[in-house]
This record gives structure tokens, sequence and C-alpha cells, in this order.
């Protein structure tokens, strides 16, 4: 959910479901294979020594005890150290995914050195936690084998005696002495196969917590189904809503509206007041804390979360793209959209004439974020996607702000027709693109202050007076 990833960065997520999962399947493909491998010849060696002497093979599993508690100790040392190191390269790595995101500003404004400064720093403190890792198992390593050299030495000494008064045979005691070597490098090899596995195992409790992060947001038991065909009637009753890291700022206060099918609503007011807040309750990104927010009567808590944003069509300000071709992101509205849907989405988008421009046409690869594209052609792709979804709620917040006004006076023309019908609902700071809305409600401080026609709002004063002098002046209004 949205609040999960106010609270998480992209790079650190990215890490978790990347860089842990290789490292855990390296453990899992390799590391474990190794150890079975290694835990059945160091077994063999170990019966085949007790065949020889069981003195002898006492002598030197007297040492295991010993070093269960060294491995122990040292070994959940290894997993916090590993932990903190995947933690600290996840930091790097979303660093550096933020800058690569920013990289026009990062060279507008000359941040070239302090970025690389710090993305530097956070590699250092992952290569010093790295370190401090590898020195820790190779003392564990150091430490056990001191152990059980002890333990073979003496044997060893035990054994020569053995020899020397004629219990053991000379070919005896070569043969213990080589299965004990055998079980000693097994030993060995084991000893760095645990530190692999704790390390592993500070990957997965990363990953895990990540699986074990429940959305916010989910489908009740019994979900309440919508009714067919979706109305459109929005109604929000006594919403009060803060975000779950402001929750000292209230986005909405005691908020009340009725929206009629098929009614164009216009959403205007100062930035900070509340507008986009309402659009994403209503997708039902966030729940309020106080109050319900309805869809044909129905609290949209009662309602499957994906069956209702079917039920709508968003165009946002700054809509995001993907690497696909033009036609991809189209169809990204509606997946199963025939080429010839797609082709007259993008033509009441006016989008069609520079999409038929491009090398490939509606092939043509638009790279990450589509940035090859300017953004007011990027604004009528995105417009061009709500266009083909087809819902009976359509949510423009902000759709022209980057178009010319001609491209403006296009797209204003293909949203009548598209709304006729179906319920829509419109941010705007330009006011000039909502004066033939239905009801336009005034917002400020997450509360509404009025409501009404442009006429009407005009003739009580207020903020909306106000607003529309600023932008057209006193005379033109």
């Amino acid at each position: 959910s949205p609040a999960f990833f106010a609270k998480t960065r992209t790079g650190e997520v990215l890490s978790r479901l990347t860089t842990d999962t290789t490292l855990i399947q390296t453990v899992v493909g390799s590391s474990i294979s190794v150890a079975l491998r290694t835990v059945a010849t160091t077994l063999g060696a170990l019966v085949l020594m007790v065949i020889v002497s069981w003195k002898l093979a006492l002598i030197v599993l007297a040492a295991g005890p010993v070093i269960i508690g060294p491995i122990m100790l040292f070994g959940r040392r290894v997993q916090r150290l590993s932990r903190t190191s995947q933690d600290n390269l996840a930091n790097a790595s979303a660093r550096a995914s933020e800058s690569l995101r920013a990289i026009e500003t990062v060279q507008a404004f000359t941040r070239e050195p302090e970025e690389r400064h710090n993305f530097a720093e956070a590699v250092e403190q992952t290569f010093e936690v790295a370190l401090r890792r590898i020195r820790v198992r190779a003392f564990m390593t150091a430490i056990i084998f001191s152990f059980i050299l002890v333990g073979l030495i003496g044997s060893l000494w035990f054994g020569a005696s053995e020899v020397q008064n004629g219990s053991v045979t000379p070919g005896a005691m070569t043969q213990f002495v080589m299965y004990a070597f055998v079980a000693v490098s097994g030993v060995g090899m084991l000893t760095e196969t645990y530190a692999e596995i704790m390390r592993a195992a500070g990957a997965t409790e990363r990953l895990m917590e990540i699986l074990a992060a429940r959305p916010d947001i989910a489908a009740p038991a019994e979900p309440t189904t919508l009714p067919r065909p979706v109305r459109g009637e929005i109604g929000f009753d006594e919403v009060s809503f803060y975000y779950p890291s402001r929750p000292e700022a209230a986005a909405l206060k005691s908020v009340s509206l009725s929206i009629q099918p098929g009614q164009t609503v216009a959403l205007v007011g100062p930035s900070g007041a509340g507008k986009s807040t309402m659009f994403q309750l209503l997708l039902r990104l966030y729940d309020p804390q106080a109050g319900q927010v309805t869809l044909d009567g129905i609290n949209m808590r009662n309602l499957d979360p994906t069956e209702l944003r079917q039920a709508l069509s968003i165009v946002q300000q700054n809509a995001p793209l993907f690497a696909g071709s033009a036609a991809d992101n189209i169809r990204f509205g509606r997946s199963d959209a025939s080429d010839q849907d797609v082709i007259e989405a993008a033509r009441m988008a006016n989008a069609a004439s520079f999409i038929e421009a491009l090398p490939q046409g509606y092939d043509t690869p638009l790279g990450e974020g589509a940035t090859t594209l300017s953004g007011g052609q990027r604004q009528r792709l995105a417009i061009a996607r709500a266009i083909l979804r087809d819902a009976p709620i359509l949510l423009l917040d902000e759709a022209t702000s980057a178009l010319d006004s001609e491209s403006e006076k296009a797209i204003q023309d293909a949203f009548e027709t598209v709304s006729s019908g179906r319920t829509t609902i419109v941010i705007a700071h330009r006011l000039a693109t909502v004066l033939q809305a239905d009801l336009i409600v005034v917002m400020d401080e997450g509360q509404i202050v009025d409501q009404g026609t442009h006429h009407e709002l005009l003739a009580r004063g207020g903020l909306y007076a106000r607003l529309v002098e600023l932008q057209f002046g006193a005379h033109d209004a």
C-alpha cells in the first residue's frame, strides 16, 4: 500500500527482492549441497576412526562439545553483521537509484560531486561492515581449528604410546591419521558453510520482513458486490483523514459531499487543500480515520479494492509511463483492448499525430519513464490510457496542466465527449477548464468551504471569487 512505500524507499525494497534473494539462492543451491556431502564424508571418516581405535577417536571427539559454543556465538555475530551489511548495501542502492532517477536535476544544480561522495560514503560503510564480518568468520574458523588440532595432537600422542605398547599397529595408526585429517577437513568446511548459512539467514530475515508486510487496504472476507452497471454515485460522509506519515496534520476535516451519477464536479482551491487526498480515498489507496466514502450507496470498506478500482479511471498530474511501446502504455488501461481501440483512444486524446511520427509508430519503445517524449506528449498518452479504460467514473488530476493551449482545447473537447454519461471529477488550478462543471467544490485547509456553479460562487464572493479574480482579473470573470 502507499503507506508502506511512504516509509520504505524503493531502492531498499528492490535490494531485498534481488540482492537478498540471490544470496539465499546461492546458499540453497550451493552451500547446502556442499554441506550435505561434507557431513556424509565427515561422519564416514569418524565411523572408520572408531572402527580403527575407539580410544583414539574418543580423544578427537572430545573436542566436539568444546567447539559448539564458539560456533553458536560467532555464528550469531556473523548473522547480525550480514544483516547490517545488507542494510547498508540497500542504502547505497537506494541513494544511487534516487540520484539516477533525478539525474537531470543533479546535473542542473551541479551536485554530481556531492552525490558521488554520498554514494561512496554509503559503499564504504557497507565495505567496513563486510570486513568486520570476514574477520569474525576468520576468527571463528581459527578458534574451531585450534580446538580440533588440540584433540588431534592429543590423539596422535596417545596413539604413539599405543603403537609403542603394541596395542595399535603402525598400519592402523596410519589409517587413523588419514581418517582424522579427512574428518578435520570436513569440520573446517562445515564451519565455513555454517558461516555462509548465517549470512543467508540475515538476508532471509530482511526478505521475510517484506513478505510478512500486509497491505493496510485489503478485501473484506465477504465483500459487497457493486451493482451492474455502476451508476457512479459518490458520497463523502463526515470524512476526516490524515496520512500515517503525518498524523499531526489533518488532510481532510469532516468533509461531506454528494456527487450524482453522470455529474461533472470540479475540486478547486489552493495547494494543500485536500483535493488529491480525496482522489486517493476514492481509489481506496487509504481508508479515512473517521466517516465513510461510498460508491452507489455502498461503504467502500465493504468493497473488494480490485472491483472498486476497475470502476475508476484516473489521469494524474505527473502520470507515470513505462519503458514499453506507446501502444503498451495506452493498453495499460485495458489489457484486452484491440489495436483499433488503442488507435481510437490515442486519436481522442490528440496523441495519434505524434505517435505516428515516431520511428516505429505505436510500437516505438519509449525508454524508462518515457523520457524521450515531451511533458505534453506523456500527458496525452496518459489521457489516452484513461480513455481506453472506459470506466464509469473518470478522475482528472490537473490532466491538461502540461499541454499547450491548442492541445488543451482539443483535449477539453474530447473530455466533453468522453465524460458524457459518466461521473467525472476534475482537480484544476486553471479555472478556465472547469467553468462549465455541474458543480464546483471549493476546498481550503482540508475542508469544503463552498460549492455551487461558477456563477453562484462568483455571486457569493469568498475564496472562489478571489481565485477567479487572481486568474482572470475582476472584469474578465
